[in-house]
Formats: C-alpha cells, sequence, structure tokens
C-alpha cells in the first residue's frame, strides 16, 4: 500500500512498530561493540578540537562487521567538536550515545558553515543517553542576518537518514536551527528537550523539509522562533504531546518562494500546550505565482496560554516588508480542520485566516474553538477572506466562517 494512502493512525502504528523493531544494544543476548570516543583520542576538558577523534570513532562503528550491534559511545564530560559529517551508509544498525556535552566552536570561520554535526546515508540508528549538543550560540547570534547568502550553521543535520530515532537527547543555543531534517523517512524525536532564550534569532527547533514519516512526541522545545517548522516536501508529518513556548509555535512553510516547490501534505498536531508563543498553528505563503499545494492537515487538541496569534493562516506572508501588492499566493490550501483549541489568546483576533484572492482556501473547519482575549477591551475575534469551509460546536471567538 503506498503510504501516501494510508490514514494518520495506521501510518503512525506502523511507524512505531519500525521504531520498536530498532536494536538498541541493550536485549539480553545481543552483542554489542563499544567504541568509546576517548579511546580515539577525544579529551573532555572543554577546550580540545575532538573532531578526529570522534570521526575515527564514527567510521570505525559504522564500518565494523555485519552482525554485530556497535555503539558510539560520548561519556560524561565536554568535547569541543568542530564541523564534522557522519556518513554512511553503514554495514549496519548503530547506535550513537551521548552522555556528556558535545560543545560547538565559537571560531567566526565557522559561522559560515550551514552545518555543525551533520548525519548522512545511514539507516536504523538510535541516538540516545541523556546528553546535549550545546551550539554556543550566543557567540553568533550578533552575526546574525535575516536575509543574509549564508546563515549561520544548523546544530545538527539530518541528510537522507531513515529508520532513525533520536531520544532523551538536548539541544541547547543553536546558532542557528536545532535540528534539521532533509530527504529523510521514519524519523522519531522523542523525549527530546530544545532550549534556546525567547531573543535568539532563527533558532527553530525542528525543521522539515522533503520527508516523509517524521514524529515528534513527548518533547519540550522553548526557543526563539518556530518549535516545529514543516517546510515544502514534508509528508505525513505528526506532532503530539509537544510543550512549545516560548517561540514562533507550529508553522507550515512559508511555502512558494522559490521554484518546483513540492506539496505539502498528512501533518497532524495534537495533544500539545503552547505558552507565550508568538504564534500557535500557523499556515504561511508568499503572496507569489508559484504554485503548490497544502492540504489534509489538522491540529486537534492544543491548549494555548497567552499566544499572540493562536490560529493563523497567512496568504501574504511578507516578514521584511516590500511585497508586492498586485501578487496573490498561488499556493492551494485545503482540507484543515482545527478542533478543540481553547484558552488564552494576547491578542484580540485569535482566529486570523487570511486566504489568496485566486485560489481561496476550501474545506477549513472550526469545531469547538474556544479562546478568550486576555486584554481588558472587548472580547476575542475572528477574520476570514477567501475562505471556504464551516463551523461546528462552540466557537468562542464567533466563527467568521
Amino acid at each position: 500500500m503506498d503510504s501516501s494512502s494510508c490514514l494518520p493512525k495506521i501510518c503512525w502504528l506502523l511507524l512505531a512498530a519500525v521504531v520498536v523493531a530498532l536494536p538498541d544494544g541493550v536485549h539480553s543476548g545481543t552483542q554489542v561493540k563499544v567504541f568509546d570516543v576517548r579511546k580515539f583520542g577525544a579529551i573532555a576538558d572543554g577546550k580540545t578540537d575532538n573532531s578526529k577523534a570522534f570521526l575515527d570513532a564514527w567510521n570505525q562503528a559504522c564500518q565494523y562487521k555485519k552482525g554485530v550491534r556497535r555503539r558510539l559511545y560520548v561519556p560524561l564530560g565536554t568535547y569541543v567538536v568542530w564541523p564534522v559529517a557522519f556518513k554512511g551508509p553503514c554495514t549496519g544498525p548503530l547506535t550513537v550515545t551521548v552522555k556528556g556535552v558535545v560543545q560547538a566552536p565559537v571560531d567566526k570561520s565557522t559561522f559560515s558553515l550551514d552545518h555543525w554535526i551533520t548525519f548522512q546515508h545511514v539507516s536504523g540508528m538510535l541516538i540516545n543517553g541523556g546528553g546535549t549538543f550545546d551550539g554556543q550560540g550566543p557567540a553568533a547570534w550578533p552575526y546574525n542576518e535575516c536575509a543574509c547568502k549564508y546563515p549561520l550553521p544548523t546544530s545538527v543535520r539530518f541528510n537522507f537518514v531513515n529508520n532513525t530515532s533520536i531520544r532523551k537527547i538536548s539541544s541547547v543555543n543553536s546558532k542557528h536551527f536545532h535540528f534539521n531534517v532533509f530527504a529523510s523517512n521514519d524519523l522519531e524525536f522523542r523525549g527530546v528537550r530544545i532550549i534556546a532564550p525567547d531573543e535568539s534569532p532563527n533558532t527553530d527547533g525542528i525543521h522539515i523539509g522533503d520527508s516523509s514519516r517524521i514524529r515528534v512526541a513527548d518533547s519540550v522545545i522553548s526557543t526563539g522562533d518556530d518549535c516545529v517548522s514543516v517546510g515544502p516536501g514534508s509528508k505525513d508529518i505528526d506532532i503530539v504531546g509537544v510543550h512549545c513556548g516560548p517561540g514562533h509555535g507550529f508553522s507550515v512553510g512559508s511555502l512558494g518562494k522559490y521554484p518546483n516547490e513540492a506539496d505539502v501534505t498528512g501533518l497532524s498536531v495534537r495533544h500539545c500546550t503552547m505558552v507565550g508563543t508568538q504564534n500557535g498553528v500557523r499556515i504561511k505563503t508568499w503572496a507569489s505565482p508559484l504554485k503548490s499545494k497544502a492540504y489534509n492537515f489538522s491540529f486537534h487538541d492544543i491548549t494555548m496560554t497567552n499566544v499572540l496569534r493562536p490560529i493563523i493562516i497567512d496568504q501574504e506572508y511578507c516578514p521584511r516588508g516590500g511585497c508586492s501588492k498586485e501578487l496573490a499566493s498561488n499556493v492551494q490550501i485545503k482540507d484543515v480542520l482545527f478542533s478543540k483549541i481553547q484558552g488564552t489568546s494576547a491578542s484580540q483576533v485569535a482566529v486570523n485566516l487570511i486566504c489568496s484572492p485566486s485560489l481561496p482556501c476550501k474545506n477549513i473547519n472550526l469545531d469547538n474553538i474556544n479562546l478568550a482575549y486576555t486584554g481588558s477591551k472587548g472580547n476575542a475575534k475572528s477574520y476570514c477572506a477567501h475562505v471556504i469551509g464551516s463551523s461546528r460546536g462552540v466557537q468562542k471567538p464567533p466563527s467568521c466562517i
């Protein structure tokens, strides 16, 4: 059966089965070969460049003989690692157990790179251990320019990675995105902790693009940009039990900025809490002639506390101004459900659905919305433009559909 045709619940049962089936080297009777980075020369003094030691340990673990579960082990301590790419394919499943702190350099020569740690062309990997990736972002944030050609480095990239689980790992103070998932399938982030100050620029927690069957579960994301951002080409994304705040919320997009963007479909955000975020659940597209689709989204059972813009579709996205007033978005948004969304809005317009005049949003459904305005003047309001859909159940503010 093609994965695009399976129901979300069935898809995620299949993914859960894949994740559970991943061996982690701790089951009784499983032979484990441990590759301790200290045996390869790593020194946990917070100063020494351990890139070669980590890469040597990875290469030996990755290519070790078949039939043996292998573990790359980072003990307690602080290990400085300069930009490095851990590449596969490997001869079998591999566990990366991080107990200590892996720390990024603060040398300005690394600020123009697009990555710090990259995992590439790997399948069947487990990253665990309770340790931390520290991007040392405060050293780089003053150099951030949103429109610059070369953004600051992402902390951890997953490129062409499949069948992988990231469990009980922390990422703090990334220079740019914390985690970036690209062209990957069947990844689960569970019990991760992502932390950066509210004012830190472009520190998205997890960004997903051109990937399918990605799950983020039971995690805490407190950062300076989107908690989770879903970009073009994303398919069957499940976000469940995530606490978001501070940050910019859960976002689809922005879409429609570049030619030949693939569609986004099959997003479920459920059982989440949001506190003090700039946005709640958001879909954003540029007003441009570039065509694509965004459809089959469900935002369910989300509690918001003092969120500035709880529910928003913005098809006039233009964060830095200067966009043409003559253009309209050509991204078709359809089949979106907002259900059981409750709590408080820090702005009076709690539901703001601004769609494209050339391609109105279709089948947009509001089901049991209960959002109160925290301000002293008036009640919460909703605003719609170019929206086709329906509403049912409790509607506070009164529905504009």
